[in-house]
């Protein structure tokens, strides 16, 4: 089987992607002199850590299947940051982690020592209030937000026992966006860094994307070591792991035509299987597609196979009229897509494969109806 008569819909993971990802992260990391780990919330596929694990064994969680996942497949540090555990959940997060970090003052003073007693490192997430995200559903900087606490909280000593501070306030950025808000970090609680042993910067440091400049991130991250070195700093990217390492194969079923619009209809959802394409939201590229635009002959919208009214895109223009049978290929459907997929209408869930580094494609996990019946009750 190869991607070009792989069955769809399908989701198709490339191993040499992934591979080049990697490599480059791991040398980010060695080069930086910081820890890099996985952040499970953008991609989960754990039937290929085998490949990741040749790379990196420590992650991120922030919830206890996340955790556990990571546990039993990765086998690293385990990094927890949920926004609010509880008495249901706590001993659970303390047995599995090795970091934890806590949103709120409060709830340190209410589960901190069971971190501490069982040697497990505890921290705070912090807010910086600087954003450089333009997308609202993304931002955990907005004012008011839920995430993590600001200085004029905290007095002039940390809560006794805390090891790090965390922030979080980057998506899909640059360097130069870390740099803002490590300037901001630095102003507001750089009087606490020689109070801690470490400090988390999050994720969203897309060091993956072409035109990244990784070179001024590791020089970024080096001069702040440089200025705190008994720090051990941390990354935890999500999307940087996954960028660009997988599409979505889709089939077009039908060509409706109503008031002069045509809608290609695929064997796919964007509300189902590309639920950021509607959230954000953004338009994806279409390998097939010349480009994404109403004008031309044959500029078209595309439509999932769903009910929901809104479960369409476009346009794309096309060198051709589509017809039933044609295949599209959304392109870097690997991060935030299996992870976020609903089986809304009962629609068939795509397939999972990977195209290994001989061209080979493998399936990973096919879907059938028991998965839809075992999540419906």
């Amino acid at each position: 089987m190869t991607p070009e008569n792989i069955p769809t819909p399908c989701y198709l993971v490339y191993e040499d992607r992934l591979r080049k990802n990697l490599s480059l992260i791991k040398r980010v990391k060695e080069e930086a002199g910081v820890n890099i780990i996985m952040a499970f919330k953008a991609n989960a596929l754990w039937r290929t850590f085998d490949i990741v694990k040749e790379y990196c064994t420590d992650f991120t969680a922030s919830s206890l299947n996340e955790l556990r996942l990571g546990n039993e497949t990765l086998g690293g540090e385990a990094h927890s940051y949920c926004p609010a555990y509880t008495e249901a959940t706590i001993d659970e997060f303390v047995d599995r982690s090795s970091h934890i970090t806590f949103n709120s003052l409060d709830q340190f003073s209410r589960f901190g020592r069971r971190a501490i007693e069982a040697g497990v490192s505890p921290g705070l997430r912090v807010n910086p209030q600087c954003s450089v995200i333009e997308t609202d559903i993304y931002n955990p900087a907005l004012p008011g937000s839920r995430f993590g606490v600001t200085a004029d909280r905290l007095g002039s000593q940390l809560p006794d026992g805390l090891e790090g501070l965390h922030f979080h306030a980057l998506c899909e950025s640059t360097s130069y966006d870390l740099e803002k808000v490590l300037t901001a970090f630095e102003q507001q609680f750089g009087q606490y860094l020689p109070q801690v042993k470490w400090v988390n910067m999050g994720g969203g440091h897309l060091m993956t994307r072409e035109g990244y400049d990784t070179d001024h991130l590791i020089s970024l991250l080096r001069s702040f070591r440089s200025r705190y070195p008994w720090l051990q700093v941390i990354l935890e990217p999500g999307s940087a792991f996954t960028w660009r390492t997988g599409d979505l194969i889709t089939s077009v079923v039908d060509v409706v035509e109503n008031q002069g619009i045509l809608t290609a209809i695929i064997d796919a959802s964007f509300a189902c299987h590309m639920p950021d394409c509607l959230e954000m939201p953004y338009t994806p590229t279409i390998s097939e597609a010349i480009e994404a635009t109403d004008r031309g002959p044959f500029a078209c919208r595309i439509g999932g196979n769903s009910c929901l009214s809104g479960d369409f895109m476009g346009f794309w223009s096309f060198d051709r009229k589509l017809k039933e049978g044609d295949r599209l290929t959304f392109e870097d459907m690997n991060h935030y897509t299996t992870v976020k997929t609903t089986m809304f209408n009962g629609l068939q869930h795509p397939a999972i494969a990977i195209c290994r580094a001989d061209g080979n494609v493998e399936w990973l996990r096919r879907f059938t109806f028991e998965d839809y019946k075992s999540r419906m009750s």
